[in-house]
């Protein structure tokens, strides 16, 4: 549901290339040699360093529209390239050294380096200097500390220019919050003059909410995962190996608790024993937390055996879990990659990681920011199983994507952990969106690919939620079209909007039959919507996300993104272009009825 506010500013350059199109599965290649890092390090540095300064130059020079000002510092998040010519670069903005919350903005250039558009979080200019703070460090840190029921860390002063305010402030993290049972991390954000507690957000992307938890209690039902039976093995264990000896790549086989037998590329760590960890995914790998609660992966233990078989397809076996997980994962990074060139999740060619039974009594699944990686517990009273269903991991992952470019918000949080605000409704929609896609392209006959989420939960309404017809959700009360209440929607419930806009793009309105379920989308207006398919809605949603949305987009915002994608890909006065323009108009999103003030 949510990522942390900014906690590092020193942040690395990262080139992304994205394709337009979807793609079959394909194995990444292993990572390359020290030397060849090296040399692909200054043969990036060579391209980025024309489009970094042309960007920045630009920034200054439109300040009207950036909100860059004096005593402002830009920080290169990302630097990218469009085939069809467009160079982007994402900034974080400082203010005298000090990190600016809302600060993150992409200028946008052409092939010849000149100024075409600037999208900004927060386009004012801002001022604050770290001696007009009222308050000290520690006094920051015990109010965090208060606001949060946990304990803080140190306080660093940073300039809050979210909802069009400026202020001097304090963020500090909370770790083993008593708000939010185990996942305990929170980031606290102090005025520095006031000493008011500006935002008080969990750090965890849960995949159960507070809200849904409480729905769930209120109706008396448990989530009870339906597994699947082990199949034959549908890839024998194998290795290849080379004269260089171990560690090998080798080919097991998981017995998992949803998706029956898959194949698992694995390292053979020495004559005939195993690690599940796949040297061919940038060593991506699932440990073992036994029952802590560590947010560090090197917390958990390494998952080994001797005969390449993880699981049994049930949790009388504690690899089953792993298998699955390990499975999620993989299917993730290879949706990524193959779709849209992505290297991991971050599209910094680094390890996706997971760690199964994670606490005691856990009914959760989340993706955890701190650790850089999912977490799954084994179940509760409620959630009687783990939550290691492909789709759910898809859905996860998604938020660590999101992580890396648009960092969209919510704008605000109860003290129950539930979210609020358009930016985190689109979030939990991207999440929806991506996750069904990666059932998609896995295409497992154990797990048939849909637009529902959570289908394999168990639930009395066979779904936890859908893009064609979101409001058919009742547990989570999720909405088909936007209003101006929408802002003060809980996230899960709000991303009905946007995921409702996909589907509607992608696949149109009516009745229809797609792989065995039945779909009725309305529309807002009564009209008929004729979608372009999935592969062109993904590929405008994504390059969406990655080039036009910031922290703060909402869903106006994000339709003005997606038209600008479309335009992109496919021309300003394509079929797809129109398309894009009416599906927003079909779930009320319309530039007519843009806020003035949000």
């Amino acid at each position: 549901m949510r990522r942390p506010h900014i906690r590092s500013v020193a942040v690395a350059v990262a080139v992304a290339t994205a394709a337009t199109g979807l793609a079959g599965t394909a194995f990444a290649r292993p990572a390359p040699s020290t030397a060849h890092k090296a040399a692909e390090g200054v043969r990036t540095a060579a391209r980025t360093a024309p489009v970094v300064n042309a960007a920045r130059a630009a920034a200054v020079a439109h300040a009207d529209a950036s909100g860059v000002g004096t005593g402002d510092e830009l920080r290169v998040q990302d630097v990218m390239f469009d085939p069809e010519g467009g160079r982007h670069v994402r900034f974080q903005r400082a203010h005298s050294g000090m990190p600016v919350l809302g600060g993150d903005l992409v200028v946008h250039l052409d092939r010849q380096l000149a100024y075409t558009g600037v999208t900004t979080a927060a386009g004012q200019s801002v001022q604050a200097t770290a001696s007009d703070a009222r308050i000290t460090p520690r006094q920051a840190a015990a109010k965090a500390a208060d606001a949060a029921e946990g304990d803080a860390g140190t306080a660093e002063l940073v300039v809050d220019a979210r909802d069009g305010e400026t202020a001097l402030a304090y963020q500090v993290t909370v770790t083993g919050s008593a708000l939010d049972g185990a996942s305990g991390t929170r980031t606290v954000v102090v005025d520095a003059v006031t000493g008011e507690v500006r935002s008080n957000t969990p750090d965890a992307d849960e995949f159960v909410s507070p809200r849904l938890r409480k729905a769930l209690r209120a109706r008396g039902e448990t989530v009870a995962p339906a597994t699947s039976a082990p199949s034959t093995p549908s890839l024998l264990a194998g290795i290849t190996s080379g004269a260089s000896g171990y560690p090998a790549t080798a080919r097991g086989t998981g017995k998992t608790l949803f998706v029956g037998s898959v194949p698992l590329t694995t390292t053979q760590t020495s004559r005939g024993h195993f690690q599940l960890k796949d040297p061919t995914r940038y060593n991506t790998e699932t440990r073992d937390a036994k029952g802590k609660y560590t947010e560090s992966f090197g917390g958990g233990t390494a998952i080994t055996g001797t005969g390449n078989v993880w699981g049994n397809g049930s949790t009388s076996n504690r690899n089953s879990a792993a298998a699955d997980a390990q499975y999620g994962i993989t299917k993730t990074l290879d949706f990524y990659k193959k779709t849209f060139n992505r290297s991991g999740i971050a599209n910094n060619g680094k390890a996706a990681r997971a760690m199964v039974h994670w606490g005691r009594g856990v009914g959760n699944a989340f993706w955890d920011p701190a650790c850089g990686c999912m977490l799954y517990g084994d179940g509760d009273d409620m959630i009687t199983k783990p939550l290691v269903v492909l789709d759910v991991t898809g859905h996860e992952l998604t938020h660590g994507v999101v992580d890396a470019t648009a960092k969209l918000e919510p704008t605000y949080v109860d003290r129950d952990g539930n979210q609020y605000g358009e930016p985190g409704s689109l979030n939990e929609s991207l999440a929806d969106i991506f996750g069904s896609n990666v059932e998609f392209f896995a295409d497992n006959a154990k797990n048939p690919p849909n637009y529902l989420l959570g289908e394999k939960l168990g639930l009395r309404q066979k779904f936890l939620r859908r893009l064609d017809h979101p409001s058919l959700d009742k547990l989570e009360g999720t909405v088909d079209y936007w209003s101006k209440a929408t802002y003060d929607t809980e996230v899960h419930a709000g991303s009905g909007v946007s995921s409702h806009a996909y589907y509607l793009l992608a696949e149109g309105s009516g009745k229809k039959q797609i792989g065995g379920v039945s779909y009725d989308s309305p529309t807002y207006d009564g009209g008929a919507v004729k979608g372009i398919g999935r592969a062109k809605a993904t590929a405008v949603f994504y390059r969406a996300l990655t080039r036009y949305m910031v922290s703060t987009t909402d869903f106006h915002d994000a339709r003005v993104a997606t038209l600008n994608a479309a335009r992109d890909l496919y021309g300003a006065t394509s079929t797809e272009y129109r398309t894009v323009d009416r599906a927003w108009a079909a779930v009320n999103v319309k530039a007519a009825n843009t806020p003035a003030n949000r």
